[in-house]
């Protein structure tokens, strides 16, 4: 028979921990007046190359944005849409990770809101009684 080894436990980590594909991805994205903005398509992660080992003690994978653009045909079609047309959201202006997530800035000087705002202003405004809150 043979003995079981103990495992030491995992060390502390400073945070939260997060499911990228469960929290992040396909999240309405809030500004800090609760307007919506858009949804997160894509993350953008600083550290280490694609399809390379990391190494014991590297520095693990950062989160240093949120993406999002015209992705919907590539969803389709299958692909992946250039880099260029993506919109980046620093992650430094994320301030609540929940069932959506919430900026604490706001979303009208963000390129990414230009879908909602076009949205709200050429369609859902000319529908009788869209011009007010529903509240």
């Amino acid at each position: 028979m043979t003995a079981h080894r103990l495992l030491a436990p995992p060390p502390p980590v400073a945070g939260r921990i997060l499911d990228a594909q469960l929290h992040l991805l396909d999240r309405q994205v809030l500004d800090h007046d609760g307007v919506p903005v858009t949804t997160v398509d894509d993350l953008e992660v600083s550290g280490p190359a694609l399809d390379t080992e990391l190494e014991p003690g590297a520095a693990a994978p950062v989160l240093s944005a949120l993406l999002t653009g015209p992705v919907l045909g590539t969803r389709i079609f299958g692909g992946r849409p250039p880099a260029s047309r993506l919109v980046r959201i620093p992650w430094e202006d994320v301030a609540e990770v929940g069932v959506v997530l919430k900026l604490g800035v706001s979303g009208e000087n963000l390129d990414a809101g230009w879908v909602e705002r076009w949205i709200r202003d050429r369609i859902i405004a000319r529908i009788p009684g869209g011009r007010h809150d529903p509240r």
